[in-house]
């Protein structure tokens, strides 16, 4: 079965809590960002804490999934490199690319990782469809991409792709953490130091390069939207600790 013809509705459980949303302003340091998240899904699994979204920016940098090949590195001194625990390759986070960590229980949901995969993608491609954007999904490549028919068809004759959102998951007692990024107005021309997710067919854009003049909070809102609609509802966690922000 392909994930296109996976139900992706994850709902909780009846009596769960709502997920936790919250929202950081500024840039926040990937090693900070990682101890967080690793204090906030040791709580969820132990039952002391509620299921968590968090929205933030990085600083310029490359990280490094389980999968990744040196000779996709091609510029290794441009960003700080980290090696992570998530699945997939080699990705870009910078100022303008909104990153989602999704801390879910799925023991709560669903024990399928192929579905989740799947529930995330969703989100992006709901997302994007409230800004009259299509985005699709590709059985042979995890992410969110979106055919750009204005460019020069690719080497085999297809119509070109580009990349708007990547997708890097890592489970832990059936709960989940890092999660997805979505483009919206990143400069482009860093993700030239890497090959990104080990694919060098396709290029990358964004919200912007596709010329929507959309603002960061736009993006959040409708990513609200489309996450309660496939994961549940949310509650705002504004007042939470977390992270100090920095450059």
């Amino acid at each position: 079965m392909q994930r296109s013809d996976l139900t992706t509705e994850m709902f909780a459980s009846a009596g769960s809590a709502p997920v936790r949303w919250r929202i950081s302003e500024g840039l926040v340091p990937y090693e900070e960002a990682v101890a967080e998240m690793e204090r906030e899904v040791a709580a969820i699994a132990d039952g002391t804490a509620d299921e968590l979204v968090w929205l933030l920016e990085h600083p310029p940098l490359y990280t490094a999934g389980t999968s990744a090949e040196a000779k996709d590195l091609i510029e290794p001194d441009r960003f700080p490199v980290f090696s992570t625990g998530r699945g997939g390759e080699y990705t870009y986070h910078g100022p303008g690319q909104r990153v989602a960590y999704v801390m879910l229980d799925l023991k709560r949901r669903r024990q399928d990782v192929r579905a989740y995969v799947a529930a995330l993608e969703e989100v992006v491609i709901r997302t994007l469809e409230k800004m009259n954007v299509k985005g699709e999904r590709r059985e042979d490549r995890v992410g969110v991409w979106v055919r750009r028919p204005e460019k020069p068809l690719l080497a085999d004759g297809s119509m070109a792709e580009d990349k708007i959102a990547a997708l890097g998951i890592r489970l832990r007692r059936w709960v989940s953490f890092h999660g997805l990024s979505i483009n919206v107005d990143p400069d482009l021309s860093h993700f030239s130091g890497i090959v990104p997710c080990g694919i060098s067919a396709y290029g990358v854009t964004s919200l912007v390069d596709l010329g929507l003049l959309v603002m960061m909070a736009d993006v959040d809102i409708r990513l609200r939207e489309a996450f309660e609609d496939v994961f549940g509802p949310t509650v705002g966690d504004e007042g939470a600790a977390s992270p100090e922000a920095g450059a």
